[in-house]
């Protein structure tokens, strides 16, 4: 008798535990994207230029608005001069003469940065080749610089594939931890809808999820050995971009606009932090 009366008490104790553990997230921060117009400027910087990876795109504030509850980043074909052209520079940046495509990267930094919690993203993105969107954080901590400072890609996707990264600096290198996924298995309607992509994040682990289901888990104490001490103990900042061209393929052969759609990015965290 007592070992039948056991079992449903362990078990009643285990599911309230559980229950307490979902229960525990708090929401500290979040945009809607309700107010048509300019991304929040109490949210967003914007990343200015020809930034990185060599993509095509020129990032310009011009290209994220806000309407009917979504934040749009948009790019777009759009030939002019580049500004900081310089002949013969052999910089991939400023030995282009011309812009040929315009998109936007939105950033938090200075203005939300969060160490620890749940970050998560409702969104509908562009699969076409040449696309290259993701909701991805970076390390926060004023003069440590990429890869030593931490990076997390909560969504990525380029050529047909969804992937889920961990990086940082280890020995002079990046250290990656990706899971990569075809968009095929995800069966044909996929890229018509709007997805949830999350982050779980503390003193332990990082769990990036999509739809709720795992994608990629990463146990911080692997990277107590990086280049100026496990990045993943310090503030992160949040980035929205939409990149084309590099590793998101050639664009020559598909129609324009490419849009990252965003329904609203969240930040929980727990309520003992």
């Amino acid at each position: 008798m007592r070992k039948v009366l056991f079992l449903p008490i362990v078990i009643t104790a285990m599911l309230l535990s559980t229950a307490r553990a979902a229960d525990d997230w708090k929401l500290v921060w979040h945009d809607e994207f309700d107010t048509n117009g300019p991304p929040n400027p109490a949210n967003w910087n914007f990343e200015h230029g020809f930034v990185r990876n060599k993509e095509l795109q020129w990032y310009q504030p011009e290209n994220a608005y806000c309407t009917n509850g979504l934040l749009i980043i948009e790019a777009r074909p759009e030939h002019k001069p580049n500004p900081r052209f310089t002949a013969g520079s052999q910089n991939w940046a400023t030995s282009r003469e011309w812009i040929e495509y315009t998109s936007a990267s939105l950033t938090s930094r200075r203005l939300q940065e969060f160490t620890y919690g749940k970050f998560e993203m409702r969104a509908r993105i562009d699969t076409r080749l040449g696309s290259w969107p993701a909701f991805w954080t970076l390390g926060a901590a004023p003069g440590i610089h990429w890869p030593a400072c931490g990076e997390v890609d909560i969504m990525e996707f380029y050529e047909h594939t969804i992937l889920a990264n961990v990086g940082y600096g280890l020995d002079g290198k990046t250290k990656w931890l990706a899971t990569r996924k075809p968009v095929s298995e995800f069966g044909e309607a996929w890229s018509k809808e709007f997805h949830i992509w999350t982050m779980e994040w503390d003193e332990q682990k990082i769990d990036l999820l999509l739809d709720g289901k795992l994608m990629r888990h990463f146990d911080i104490t692997n990277a107590d050995s990086a280049d100026q001490g496990n990045p993943f103990h310090r503030p992160e900042y949040i980035i929205l971009n939409q990149a084309i061209g590099a590793n998101g393929g050639d664009p020559s052969q598909t129609s324009f606009p490419i849009r990252f759609e965003v329904d609203w990015v969240r930040v929980y965290q727990h309520t003992h932090q």
